[in-house]
């Protein structure tokens, strides 16, 4: 067997990156598990935890290694090397208790191996009614909860089997007249090992410093002694600054229809693939809670109709998941529009709706 310079070094560069992605998520996430101790509720922009795509979370959330559309900005940035031509992806969620997460994304060609993208992401909580001690019932009074991230992102392949992606986003909460606001770095890699259709991704999420809230309600005036003619005092809240949620994801998929069940995919004469059948399973580690791991499949009927489901192991309120797409194909234009449903333990059903176009 002849063994030429050229794979090697491929190999030994895609290794290295991977031992490099591995290095830096176990000197970054804290682990919580141990003993007792827990993390719970110190990290601040949960929305970031949010599953983006009715494709990945109708899988539970296994798609890091199997992310090649817009929605890889979320999941593992490195798969957004694999969308081809330009891309757009609008994606709501209808969360419990009347809160609405929202993703819109953009893939552009920057050449024949690189992307670039652009993404958006909001978060609002509604109507919520302020009360106190005295008035439980409300005080007349309304506010919310809104929290965005702005992202850029970079991704592309350094050898034929091996991709990488970079995300820098501006992440800003906002509530009531407060507003605290950052940069944060998310980065991920893929690897199609070329065996049986097995893909391994890597991805890392949430690194950037520390924030803090400050706005009108942090700085107010108030009369030291009242009833005497002396100026008001200047006085600032007392802020306590937070994390956000530190995330990595390992992750593997199996293409069970290229090597596994057949050595090929099923063709017709049009080329039309019959029958795909993917099936993954990822790891997750974070720095305010215990470990998770999610196990997904998706089943694909001519390109055109996909069944999707998974579960979540470690998460208090998802487990199961479900999802279905319908895929539109014309040549010049591809659209697609996905439905996910997470039933949770005790606070209802989380439904998707996701729609994807991309244009040749």
């Amino acid at each position: 067997m002849n063994i030429t310079m050229k794979p090697m070094m491929r190999t030994l560069l895609a290794g290295l990156l991977l031992a490099a992605t591995s290095t830096i998520a176990s000197a970054q996430v804290i682990s919580v598990t141990a003993g007792q101790f827990t993390k719970v509720g110190l990290s601040g922009g949960q929305f970031l935890k949010i599953g983006v795509g009715a494709r990945g979370t109708g899988m539970a959330g296994a798609f890091s290694a199997l992310s090649n559309d817009v929605t890889s900005v979320y999941w593992n940035p490195a798969g957004l090397a694999d969308v081809k031509n330009y891309a757009a992806d609008l994606t709501t969620t209808f969360y419990f208790a009347g809160m609405n997460h929202n993703f819109a994304g953009m893939v552009l060609p920057v050449s024949d191996k690189f992307r670039a993208a652009v993404s958006f992401t909001s978060f609002s909580s509604g109507d919520i009614n302020v009360t106190s001690t005295d008035k439980p019932d409300g005080t007349g009074g309304i506010y919310n909860v809104n929290d965005i991230s702005i992202g850029l992102s970079f991704a592309g392949y350094l050898t034929e089997q091996f991709s990488f992606g970079v995300t820098a986003k501006f992440v800003q909460h906002a509530f009531t007249t407060m507003t605290a606001g950052g940069i944060v770095f998310d980065v991920g890699t893929r690897y199609n090992t070329g065996f049986n259709g097995l893909l391994l991704g890597f991805a890392i999420s949430g690194l950037g410093s520390k924030q803090s809230y400050d706005g009108a309600a942090v700085t107010q005036q108030h009369q030291p002694i009242s009833g005497l003619p002396v100026s008001p005092l200047d006085m600032n809240m007392l802020t306590s600054s937070f994390n956000l949620p530190l995330v990595f994801r390992a992750g593997l998929g199996l293409d069970m229809f290229n090597g596994t069940l057949s050595d090929k995919p099923e063709v017709d004469e049009d080329g039309t693939v019959i029958h795909k059948w993917l099936v993954s399973g990822d790891f997750e580690t974070y720095s305010d809670v215990p470990e998770q791991f999610a196990i997904g499949t998706e089943y694909t009927f001519r390109e055109f109709v996909s069944f999707r489901a998974g579960y979540r192991i470690g998460h208090d309120q998802f487990g199961l998941a479900g999802g279905i797409g319908l895929k539109y194909d014309s040549g010049d234009f591809q659209g697609s529009i996905d439905y996910s449903i997470n039933p949770t333990v005790n606070l209802g059903l989380v439904n998707r709706i996701g729609v994807t176009m991309r244009f040749n």
